[in-house]
């Protein structure tokens, strides 16, 4: 199971798109994949239109035990490939305090026992996708702490740049509280390839990140509002504009896939990295 947490500073960067967007190229090949939505917003939650549950996020953050955890993660409208932990729009209360260790650590608790789940045969996810809050509160904290890799979301504007900029130093503080935590990347979002603005900001983002910066970038195309309106993978919209940010989305995770872990490391365990194959 590989736990990637995707998250920005900076609000409206489309954050959720890119969650949603790895989960359609992940559906498309056939990875079984959890979203987990810690937004408050919930609207990684209201795209994949799940089902009905008794528990969410915040219920799994206050008492992360398996049948907590089960009763919190219910199938997508999209199909069987991906299943979503259910948001909670009162997890905003939990964002600003209670940011102690043993806090942090709920989320990685419950994620662990998927990996207990797997192992009795089920819930079997290959990807686990933390869409996080566009600020640095107790919720983005807990993904990093439960992450494997933290990918970076920014747009080619000045202030997304200076957003991105900050999450990355977020990334590299809360190593201190997970070791393992690597940045999986920096993806550039909603490019318009003919503005010189947008191309400018791309070039100072490769003179701050250098290699993170994917060589893939997300296009900016209606395709993706259209099908996130209509609930659907960006895979199954089916307009040019649409296969062309799937085909990109499909590259990144990709990338996702050869960079993070096959497994959460056990206290001991060694920290070698497997990659997974295309």
């Amino acid at each position: 199971m590989q736990t990637v947490a995707v998250l920005s500073l900076k609000g409206g960067v489309g954050k959720t798109t890119v969650v949603l967007g790895l989960a359609s190229a992940a559906m498309r090949r056939g990875v079984r994949t959890l979203v987990v939505d810690l937004d408050p917003q919930c609207n990684a939650t209201a795209c994949l239109e799940p089902g009905e549950t008794s528990k969410g996020l915040s219920d799994v953050l206050a008492d992360p035990r398996p049948e907590v955890l089960r009763a919190a993660v219910t199938p997508s409208a999209w199909g069987e490939e991906v299943d979503v932990l259910v948001g909670s729009e009162d997890a905003e209360e939990l964002n600003g305090h209670r940011s102690d260790g043993s806090h942090l650590a709920r989320l990685g608790e419950a994620l662990s026992e998927l990996d207990h789940l797997i192992a009795e045969g089920e819930l079997p996810y290959q990807l686990v996708l933390l869409d996080c809050p566009p600020s640095l509160g107790r919720l983005t904290r807990s993904a990093l702490v439960a992450a494997d890799r933290a990918l970076l979301v920014t747009e080619p504007t000045i202030f997304a740049v200076s957003g991105v900029q900050r999450a990355f130093e977020a990334v590299q503080a809360e190593r201190e509280n997970n070791p393992r935590l690597q940045p999986l990347g920096v993806v550039a979002n909603r490019v318009r390839p003919r503005s010189q603005e947008h191309q400018f900001r791309i070039d100072e983002l490769r003179e701050i990140f250098g290699p993170l910066v994917m060589p893939v970038a997300l296009p900016d195309r209606l395709a993706v509002q259209q099908a996130q309106g209509a609930c659907l993978p960006i895979h199954q919209w089916g307009t040019p504009g649409a296969r062309e940010v799937a085909l990109a989305f499909n590259l990144v995770l990709a990338r996702t896939l050869r960079a993070t872990r096959t497994r959460r490391p056990a206290a001991g365990d060694d920290e070698d990295l497997e990659e997974v194959d295309d």
